[in-house]
């Protein structure tokens, strides 16, 4: 397929950025002018301006050098930018905004909602199990977790799906979870989705009440 030559430049004139970065940027108490100056930043490094100053980096915004100047001590104060050392290809030593404490708080922040949320998993089926998991099961929920890569709402959901069904066990639950993963559903909007779809497939066969649950292991 030929890519119009406007779209070819597109493509090749950009930078890379994570995305979690923009989803996650309030969780950092910043707002949108201090994001737009840390993609400016970003943008001037990669072009190789390792220190921009503040005209530069203002030069194509609609803040002057000074409320640059005072985002930059935000980001310094709040300790997600630091300005650092680094080597040139000619041995030289040169000076750099780095942002990696920035991106290093963001993730650990992920990680640590993450394990938070697992932790919240753990206790979900022990008061539906009304007992606590034996080191069996909890290895399955692991295994669910780091192997499978399973997140913790489509685990909750499948736990939904087995109390609804009536068939509270370890081995239903783990064959709904690869069922789905067959199917390719690896999130609680897929199961919506798949289950409306199978609703109206089954409606006009079926006299039971589907709007609740779906036996997704009904031969």
């Amino acid at each position: 397929m030929d890519i119009p030559f406007s779209y070819q430049k597109l493509l090749a004139n950009q930078i890379s950025i994570p995305s979690q970065l923009l989803s996650d940027y309030q969780s950092l108490s910043l707002n949108e002018t201090d994001l737009v100056v840390v993609l400016h930043i970003l943008h001037l490094q990669q072009s190789g301006i390792l220190l921009p100053t503040f005209d530069q980096i203002a030069h194509s915004m609609t803040l002057n050098a000074n409320e640059v100047s005072n985002v930059l001590k935000k980001l310094r104060n709040q300790s997600l930018l630091h300005i650092e050392q680094v080597k040139d290809e000619s041995n030289q030593d040169q000076e750099w905004y780095s942002l990696s404490p920035l991106f290093n708080r963001l993730y650990e922040q992920e990680e640590t909602s993450t394990k938070e949320e697992e932790g919240k998993l753990f206790q979900l089926f022990e008061q539906e199990f009304a007992r606590t998991l034996s080191p069996i099961e909890i290895d399955t929920v692991s295994h669910w977790l780091d192997e499978d890569q399973f997140k913790p709402p489509l685990i909750k959901a499948a736990l939904r799906e087995a109390v609804l069904m009536g068939k509270l066990n370890f081995r239903y639950i783990d064959r709904i979870l690869n069922e789905w993963k067959k199917k390719g559903i690896r999130s609680t909007q897929d199961v919506k989705q798949e289950t409306a779809s199978q609703q109206v497939q089954q409606a006009p066969k079926e006299k039971r009440d589907t709007s609740v649950y779906y036996n997704w292991l009904e031969e």
